[in-house]
């Protein structure tokens, strides 16, 4: 099956004119910052795409828009396995921290990292906005799991996995940064000929909603693989749900289908 990329000749950020000066100043050190990526689990292409779209992160009619729509459903499953209110959390890409606000506001002490500078400033302004409390940090899930091994009751990692060149090794530095007896929701896209059509032809090159090159259908992963990388990484497989989201009436949910969207619980067992 054929793979749409995009041309990435120039990696650099590329921010509106009308973009905060903090975030345009960052397109200064974001080539030093792809240099520094090339020996760990970071795909430059992949940082560079979210940076140059960083600025417009919050903004509900955007390019963002799906994420948007769809936190709420996200947020849902995770409360009802964690209890947020108690929780220490950490967010693996929290890009301009849409989910990550939302569980501060749900009561958790969270902690959003991203490789990104440009979205992690953007989440910064926003947590002043809003005034929750979220500890940003740039820097990758596997220096992380150095720093605060086996620290946190909830790891989210959504819409991740499907950017970084070693899945295992993300799968397993979130398994290291939960307690025993933590848990970890992953979010992907299935490796399906239907998400092939829905969430790439169809939100990349047909509505729009998507800038093309956003996904590749190859680094799609299938439920039974992200299943093996869970378990591989000693964790228990709890749940695996489809999220159905409708671009025209932009109503989201959870559904059994997990054809293209699918969100997974997976537990850390006590030693």
């Amino acid at each position: 099956m054929p793979v749409f990329r995009p041309q990435a000749s120039d990696l650099r950020p590329r921010f509106p004119a009308n973009s905060t000066p903090c975030l345009t100043a960052l397109s200064a050190t974001f080539t030093y910052t792809l240099q520094m990526t090339n020996q760990i689990n970071v795909d430059p292409e992949e940082v560079a795409k979210f940076e140059a779209m960083a600025s417009r992160w919050w903004d509900t009619e955007g390019e963002f828009k799906p994420l948007h729509d769809i936190n709420p459903v996200r947020l849902d499953y995770i409360a009802q396995r964690v209890d947020l209110p108690n929780a220490t959390v950490i967010e693996v890409g929290c890009g301009g921290g849409i989910l990550t606000d939302s569980l501060a506001a749900s009561g958790a002490t969270v902690t959003g990292i991203d490789m990104a500078p440009g979205p992690l400033t953007v989440a910064k302004l926003h947590a002043l906005e809003s005034g929750h409390n979220v500890d940003y940090q740039q820097i990758t899930a596997e220096d992380q799991r150095e720093k605060t091994p086996e620290a946190f009751d909830l790891v989210a990692c959504l819409e991740v996995l499907e950017h970084v060149p070693d899945v295992g090794s993300t799968v397993q530095a979130c398994a290291d940064l939960a307690k025993p007896g933590g848990e970890i929701v992953f979010a992907t896209i299935n490796r399906t000929a239907a998400a092939y059509a829905l969430a790439i032809l169809g939100a990349e090159y047909i509505m729009n909603i998507l800038p093309r090159g956003t996904h590749d259908w190859e680094r799609f992963i299938k439920p039974s693989e992200l299943s093996k990388h869970s378990r591989d990484a000693g964790l228990d497989v709890q749940d695996i749900t489809g999220m159905r989201y409708n671009p025209f009436t932009r109503a989201a949910g959870q559904t059994g289908n997990v054809s293209v969207n699918y969100i997974m619980h997976a537990h850390k067992p006590l030693p």
